[in-house]
């Protein structure tokens, strides 16, 4: 990652002048900056090679479908810089009135759905789900004697459930994620970020994610509405994308609470937070009948968050 030559990019991009104040991270090791230069503002971004570039290629896709990610403003890959355009601060968690943006968001992923994904993405399918699950038996409940039966499991119930892998799933669609952009029209209202680690995957895991969010609860009624207007769009059975809906979140579900605990060892014990949102989410998606096998090995392995190892209580 890039520590020294931010000066002598934004230098070249004429951002030399600029004030910085540091934006919000997430779970990452990405760096985010917020430059102003009179009434102008960009945000430049620090991260890794491995990041930057899947950035530009998935952005260059979002914006020829006519989505609204981030526009670039200056490049330099190789040092893991991009300098890009700012747009705001109305993120769907802060608006207060959230329901038009949350039905906006279900217009972008019928919209990214249905069109051909872009090359070179890897694929959220055969033993990726159930690896990735995984991590709630090794570092959640400490159990890595579990990990490869869980694994094994969550693998099967996707790979009978969730669908085929073949859209482009941006995996972080989320409140945190998406700003709603007043000024512009139809699906460019709601800006796309954090997009560089999109999988091809099920049609069902961005509604996943966007409803059943780790960080806040999603009114009952609201959710409802926007998968319903989502199905409406692709025309999609409803009772064949629920039972993809609880695969495919049971599988979430155990990998975030695996991640935020093993943020919380890290020090980062503000996750800690969400865990019980994170376990009633997953419990929620295990009562699905199709899942009963997965749910009674969670019974004998996963405790609930009220019963887990004392350094990941809050």
């Amino acid at each position: 990652m890039a520590e020294a030559a931010p000066d002598g990019f934004l230098r070249a991009a004429g951002w030399a002048a600029a004030r910085a104040a540091p934006l919000a991270g997430d779970a990452s090791g990405r760096r985010y900056l917020r430059l102003t230069r009179g009434t102008d503002r960009a945000v430049l971004m620090i991260a890794r090679t491995s990041e930057v570039r899947p950035f530009l290629h998935i952005g260059a896709h979002l914006a020829g479908l006519g989505l609204s990610p981030p526009a670039v403003l200056a490049q330099d890959a190789g040092a893991g810089l991009l300098l890009l355009e700012d747009l705001g601060d109305a993120l769907l968690s802060r608006l207060e009135r959230p329901a038009r943006a949350y039905l906006v968001a279900a217009d972008v992923l019928a919209l990214l759905h249905g069109a051909p994904r872009p090359d070179g993405v890897a694929a959220w399918s055969g033993d990726v789900p159930g690896a990735q699950a995984a991590l709630a038996a090794e570092v959640y409940a400490d159990t890595a004697q579990a990990a490869p039966e869980l694994a094994a499991a969550v693998s099967e119930a996707c790979a009978r459930l969730a669908g085929p892998a073949d859209v482009l799933m941006l995996r972080d669609f989320h409140a945190d994620n998406l700003i709603w952009l007043e000024g512009r029209a139809g699906v460019a209202r709601l800006g796309l970020l954090d997009f560089q680690d999109a999988m091809a995957g099920p049609a069902g895991y961005d509604l996943v994610s966007l409803l059943a969010d780790a960080r806040r609860t999603v009114d009952p009624a609201l959710a409802a509405r926007v998968r319903a207007r989502y199905l409406a769009a692709t025309g999609q059975d409803a009772t064949t994308f629920a039972a993809a809906e609880a695969a495919i979140g049971a599988a979430r579900q155990l990998r975030i609470l695996g991640v935020f605990a093993r943020l919380a060892l890290q020090g980062r014990r503000g996750y800690l937070r969400h865990m019980d949102r994170v376990w009633r989410h997953l419990r929620t998606d295990l009562a699905h009948p199709e899942l009963a096998a997965l749910r009674a090995l969670v019974d004998r392995h996963i405790p609930a968050p009220c019963a887990v190892r004392p350094e990941l209580r809050p």
